[in-house]
């Protein structure tokens, strides 16, 4: 094995000090909604909002007096860029980071605010590494590779190390899958430590390079995706090997599945993830099977999401929730006809956020109008409700696009 506990040990005593033994804490609310036992990991807690920090410290003080002089150079998506920013700048070191065009902006900022050099290229991270390679080459710059490193892996290891000391009954270990560096590390100090524990990686479908690298899904790569930190079309070759042969899964989770886990996360927990700081929740969710009744330890891998990413989840989440509905009401076109449905829909206790009113683009009689109202309910057996009122007074009334999860007609 490349990465052993040893390594993995040596890691945690190298970056303790220099990087949170995060909170980890078992979550009833999560425990009682996925019906398991259920123990959080909030590595979105650290400075740099995610666990990349562990990795990138570790490799970055094995580094010669030469490469140090030198500088680093990186390809990330962005919390691997941040991470080592903000630790090459704490140790002196000049650093240049290599983005994908499609890194959101948070994430740039950040890792420029660390003195960084950035340098946006590529319309995604594959496209980014041919760049990065070039300019290390030109420039001489020491490579820190996000997963494919032995010190890289070791680093991201300590993560399962200190649950396991908090937890040691854990039975299975839930972990995001980008590059594989991740789960590779915290693979190898998992089951070091308890060969029974079960573990878990969690793609998103759109990126599934290690489903596909152990024909356990098609390729099937997508423009975009919520998770853009575990969007990788290739795993490394080091963790693929790891993986191989301690992962005894990966699962695949779609772009909604992390939209409501983010949800869920916030409104439950009060914390803030990015989507690949989701995806394990996700899997709870969509495959509540696998883990139904077990104590599971699940890793909230990073926090760095856009602001208004975030908002339009928060929105896209009440809509699909029915705390926000969008209704389609034929009226008569005369005086008092929006006051008297607006009375009802008062009366029904929903709050009305926007207001159309429709003459003209419609093919309705001409004596007739049709409103479409924008409601905040309290979920959808209250949007139910006040369809199935607003029909019984007569009214034609349709729930519009943005929820298929009831029938409004």
């Amino acid at each position: 094995m490349t990465v052993t506990l040893q390594d993995i040990r040596d890691a945690a005593e190298a970056i303790q000090g220099k990087v949170k033994n995060t909170l980890c804490v078992p979550s009833v609310t999560l425990s009682q909604i996925t019906g398991t036992n259920l123990v959080l990991k909030f590595e979105n807690l650290q400075f740099t909002a995610s666990f990349k920090e562990r990795g990138a410290l570790n490799k970055l003080l094995t580094l010669s007096p030469q490469s140090r002089k030198a500088g680093v150079i990186a390809m990330s998506a962005g919390n691997h860029a941040q991470a080592v920013a903000y630790h090459a700048r704490n140790l002196g070191i000049r650093a240049v980071i290599v983005m994908p065009r499609y890194t959101p902006n948070l994430k740039v900022e950040h890792t420029r605010a660390f003195g960084a050099e950035v340098i946006l290229k590529g319309e995604d991270f594959d496209e980014a590494v041919a760049f990065t390679q070039k300019i290390a080459a030109q420039r001489g710059l020491e490579l820190i590779h996000p997963y494919d490193d032995e010190k890289i892996i070791a680093g991201q290891g300590t993560v399962a190390l200190e649950m396991l000391e908090a937890f040691p009954d854990l039975e299975c270990l839930v972990v995001p899958v980008g590059g594989g560096g991740f789960i590779a590390g915290c693979a190898v100090a998992a089951k070091s430590v308890n060969p029974d524990i079960a573990v878990m990686g969690v793609e998103a479908q759109r990126y599934a390079c290690v489903c596909r690298a152990l024909n356990l899904a098609a390729p099937e790569w997508g423009r975009s995706t919520i998770a853009e930190g575990i969007a990788v079309k290739a795993p490394g070759a080091i963790p693929l090997e790891i993986i191989k042969a301690n992962v005894d899964t990966v699962l695949l989770v779609d772009e909604g599945d992390m939209e409501e886990a983010v949800l869920l996360l916030l409104e439950v927990e009060k914390t803030v993830v990015e989507g690949a700081g989701a995806a394990g929740l996700a899997a709870l969710m969509k495959h509540p099977d696998l883990f139904s009744g077990k104590k599971v330890g699940l890793i909230l891998s990073g926090g760095n999401i856009d602001l208004l990413s975030l908002s339009s989840i928060i929105q896209r989440g009440l809509v699909r929730t029915g705390r926000l509905v969008r209704l389609r009401v034929e009226l008569r076109d005369c005086p008092g006809s929006l006051s008297e449905v607006t009375r009802r829909i008062a009366d029904a206790e929903a709050n009305i956020m926007e207001v159309h009113h429709q003459r003209a683009f419609t093919e309705l009689p001409l004596q007739s109008a049709e409103v479409e109202f924008v409601l905040q309910t309290r979920g959808l057996s209250h949007v139910r409700a006040l369809i199935k009122e607003l029909k019984s007074a007569g009214y034609d009334v349709h729930r519009t696009a943005g929820g298929g999860k009831i029938v409004a007609r």
